[in-house]
């Protein structure tokens, strides 16, 4: 299944995430719209969210949290994010995996 959230780059693979802080727990939720949704339970001050999502999506996408890189958004919940080093369809497989599709 196509996913709107992923756009390969020379760099990479850039994904739109939504965040949605001070959650119980972190977790994958689903897509809303063109955005991937990601609940996490560090609050949105200091930038502890998005250093949350970062390690969050480093472990969703098996790399290294230094190939995991907010692009735009820092004070947003509609995030950018690149995966470098990665090809579109490994994390579009894996996405599908996650999400049931």
């Amino acid at each position: 299944m196509t996913r709107p959230c992923l756009k390969q780059t020379g760099q990479g693979v850039e994904l739109s995430v939504l965040v949605l802080p001070r959650s119980r727990k972190n977790r994958l939720v689903g897509m809303h719209g063109d955005e991937l949704k990601i609940k996490l339970t560090a609050p949105p001050v200091e930038g502890a969210a998005n250093r949350e999502c970062e390690v969050f999506l480093a472990k969703l996408c098996r790399l290294p949290r230094n190939r995991v890189r907010l692009l735009q958004g820092e004070s947003s919940r509609h995030k950018r994010w690149l995966l470098s080093g990665v090809e579109l369809e490994p994390i579009r497989n894996l996405l599908n995996s996650r999400l049931g599709a």
